[in-house]
């Protein structure tokens, strides 16, 4: 990932020492595991613990021989454990040390962005519990529709972002899997046991059967929930720029003191933040894709998804990384406009009232069809002669013939549209994060 999208604690914990420090650890809890089995001297484990060391210079420099990244690795740590380092990576394959280093990673990256997850649900209630009562203009196909509240607006996200925490949960337990199986995965050189102990000292699951390699739908559903979570913030962001726009302003991202739009218009305030998120939002989705082209490999072993997670995995869950820490600033720092809301709620003179005239007529006893044509041909003549709708519903014989003027009045209440409100937020914040 480019520095200018990394956080600190993603590119540290997907840097070189940091997987050399990983490789290591595995390799002491193998030798030590097979010490408690009795297959390698004590003494040797506890020497190769004490001694164990590496300088990512110097395996770097050892690789531009090999060709072998393990194998340099290897060497190295020899070079500062002496004779003992022949039972290093006993029985093992270049697949066990990558995979189960792998897993540890994924989930220590999955964990960071658990935090990062909540710190955004946080602030998503909080905005939501905010503005439970701002009523505002629903609109479906981009048109006013009936109205709603920024409250479940935002509480729709909050839904959404719980969905979100419990896919990336179950993603992390998928992909937190490690092996020290050996070649093609039967143990025929390394006992099962010796993978029971180094995966539990690692915090991991056991892959049940490998192939030498662990099996990549795994990743893939680590990414899928990546991806998922990544179009969520998406979808938060392509509605505030929705509502930020200059005709419209009901919302707007915040925008710092010195902050600067266009470099030729300084009127400018321009959604950058919403608009980066979609970008990276489409990264996700796209290495996404690249998990799943990974998971049909050769008979037990290939490397052609190696280069791919290289870049994938460190990528994406940098990425998400970020886009959650940007999201929680967003969502903090949003500027909300009541006023406005209601100026744009009420701009098209109460059409937004046709579907309860319409029900009340339903009520009366009329078909839908017939009550549908006396309701339409009112609106379309409020939209076109520009006259509000309850005007021209008071005057329209058809329709008073049905209803009388107590009866419209019931049907132009706003408060119809609030009468819930409690009771969905209720259904949605009772749900614990996991949803």
């Amino acid at each position: 990932m480019i520095e200018r999208y990394q956080t600190p604690e993603m590119a540290a914990l997907w840097a070189d020492e940091s997987r050399f420090d990983i490789w290591r650890d595995v390799e002491v809890a193998a030798c030590e595991a097979l010490a408690e089995l009795g297959e390698i001297p004590a003494e040797a484990a506890a020497n190769i613990r004490e001694k164990a060391n590496f300088d990512p210079k110097r395996v770097l420099e050892i690789e531009e021989v090999t060709n072998h990244d393990v194998i340099a690795f290897l060497t190295n740590m020899a070079e500062y454990i002496g004779p003992d380092s022949r039972w290093v990576h006993l029985g093992m394959t270049s697949s066990d040390l990558l995979d189960t280093t792998l897993a540890v990673q994924c989930k220590r990256a999955g964990e960071l962005i658990l935090e990062e997850v909540d710190r955004v649900l946080d602030a998503l209630t909080r905005r939501a519990n905010e503005h439970r009562r701002t009523i505002m203009i629903g609109r479906s196909h981009g048109v006013h529709a009936e109205p709603t509240t920024f409250g479940l607006k935002v509480l729709v996200w909050v839904d959404q972002l719980k969905r979100d925490r419990k896919r990336i949960v179950d993603a992390i337990d998928a992909v937190a899997v490690g092996q020290i199986s050996g070649p093609v995965g039967t143990f025929a050189h390394i006992a099962p046991a010796v993978e029971a102990k180094v995966c539990q000292r690692l915090g991991l699951g056991i892959s049940p059967v490998s192939t030498q390699v662990v099996q990549r739908d795994r990743h893939a559903e680590f990414t899928g929930a990546i991806a998922l979570c990544g179009a969520t913030l998406e979808t938060i962001s392509i509605e505030i720029r929705h509502l930020q726009r200059t005709e419209v302003r009901e919302a707007e991202e915040p925008f710092g003191k010195g902050q600067k739009g266009s470099s030729a218009m300084p009127h400018k305030r321009n959604p950058i933040i919403c608009e980066r998120l979609t970008g990276m939002a489409r990264l996700l989705r796209t290495n996404h894709l690249a998990a799943l082209e990974n998971i049909a490999l050769w008979h037990e072993r290939d490397i052609s998804h190696s280069s791919v997670e290289r870049v994938i995995l460190p990528d994406s869950t940098t990425l998400l990384h970020y886009m959650l820490r940007k999201a929680y600033n967003l969502i903090d720092g949003l500027r909300v406009f009541p006023e406005r809301m209601e100026e744009t709620l009420e701009s098209t003179g109460g059409l937004y009232h046709s579907g309860a005239v319409l029900l009340a007529l339903a009520r009366k006893g009329l078909t839908r069809e017939d009550a549908y044509r006396i309701v339409q041909t009112v609106a379309m003549n409020s939209w076109e002669e520009g006259v509000p709708f309850a005007q021209l519903a008071r005057r329209d014989s058809e329709l008073t013939s049905h209803l009388d003027a107590n009866e419209l009045d019931a049907c132009f209440d706003r408060e119809r549209h609030l009468a819930h409100v409690d009771e969905i937020f209720e259904r949605v914040l009772s749900k614990n994060p996991a949803g």
